[in-house]
């Protein structure tokens, strides 16, 4: 998973994965059936755990909105250099190459609507604490927040600076009230 991410479905080779993983190309795909299978399952299992992550998040956050500041705001920690500028395996695989491959765009759907669900979770939380007016529709502020953080990630990985990005989460999260 780590080398997809790292360098994207194309620019990975078999030979960096056999590399990485120690193990021979039968073996390969006796266990995965070949790349492209691999790269689903390490899709999976990059979904699993960044919406396992986002949950415990949400339900540690003392408020709806404060998780969704959160949120946003950990794009930052690309542009601080505390952690790879890799962005986000679903949006990479989106903007790579989804839309030539229906089982990769079906893959990238299944991720983006699972970071939707929890997103949808924020959202209607702050609108029941006061935080996002009720009247506001929950589905297409989603739509935006993912928007804006495909955005931002894109934006961090060209190298934005920090105070730039800051500013663009205040607006984001202003637009939402």
């Amino acid at each position: 998973m780590q080398v997809f991410w790292r360098n994207g479905y194309e620019n990975t080779s078999m030979q960096d994965l056999l590399d990485t993983m120690q193990i021979s190309k039968s073996s390969l795909y006796q266990a995965f059936g070949g790349k492209q299978a691999l790269f689903e399952r390490c899709m999976t299992r990059y979904g699993d755990d960044m919406i396992g992550t986002l949950r415990e998040a949400l339900q540690a956050s003392p408020s709806g909105l404060g998780f969704i500041r959160q949120f946003l705001e950990s794009v930052l920690d690309e542009a601080r250099g505390v952690c790879e500028t890799r962005g986000c395996l679903v949006l990479n695989t989106a903007n790579e190459f989804a839309r030539r491959d229906p089982e990769i765009a079906k893959a990238v759907s299944r991720g983006l609507d699972r970071f939707h669900e929890v997103l949808l979770a924020a959202v209607e939380r702050a609108q029941k604490e006061g935080d996002i007016p009720s009247a506001r529709n929950a589905v297409m502020l989603v739509n935006y927040l993912v928007s804006s953080m495909s955005g931002l990630k894109t934006m961090s990985k060209a190298g934005t600076d920090e105070d730039t990005l800051h500013g663009i989460i205040e607006l984001t999260l202003k637009a939402l009230q």
